[in-house]
């Protein structure tokens, strides 16, 4: 890695840049954070920025925040954490600023409206990559409680509408037992 003044650099830049054009909330954000982070820079490995994101998922907030106090807590600590989270807040912030002020004048716009409607498609598109990506990580581990669990939470979710808070408390109990049984079983 490189020294601290260029790594901050590069995080600052990087957090600010992909708040700055990820529109749909912070699920997009994750796929972006990894090619950035995993991809790009290779400061971090596939396996660790997947436990970084069950992390920033498990966390109360919005989730690109989230994301980025991880990722910035892990490459350098608490400044870090708070270039991070000013790269990450900055963007949104001056934009809602500007939207506010010219609010009634979008409101009217039937091109924005449309504009808005047409980046509904791609934000899904993009969940559905983080999905995906995200489900080949688990399956590629080759664990089958993982790929049970996750089944599980898929159902829970999506057919019997379970809410979400209880899946994941659900899942890091699942998390804690597993872990302690093999701790158990290597001593």
């Amino acid at each position: 890695m490189e020294n601290k003044a260029e790594l901050r650099k590069k995080l600052f830049l990087s957090t600010l840049y992909l708040s700055a054009f990820t529109f749909g909330g912070g699920y997009v954000i994750i796929t972006l954070l990894k090619n950035k982070f995993v991809d790009q820079y290779h400061w971090i490995d596939e396996k660790e920025m997947l436990d970084l994101v069950a992390i920033a998922q498990s966390a109360p907030g919005v989730m690109a925040v989230n994301g980025a106090i991880v990722v910035g807590y892990k490459l350098d600590g608490i400044f870090g954490v708070l270039i991070s989270i000013l790269g990450t807040v900055l963007p949104p912030f001056i934009i809602i600023t500007i939207v506010s002020y010219f609010y009634e004048a979008f409101q009217a716009n039937q091109f924005i409206a449309l504009m808005l409607d047409g980046m509904q498609s791609g934000v899904a598109a993009v969940i559905a990559a983080v999905v995906v990506d995200m489900a080949l990580g688990i399956v590629k581990e080759k664990s089958m409680l993982n790929n049970i669990v996750m089944i599980i939470a898929f159902i829970s979710a999506f057919v019997f509408k379970i809410n979400v808070a209880w899946i994941v408390i659900t899942c890091i109990i699942i998390g804690i037992a597993r872990m302690y049984i093999f701790q158990r079983r290597d001593n």
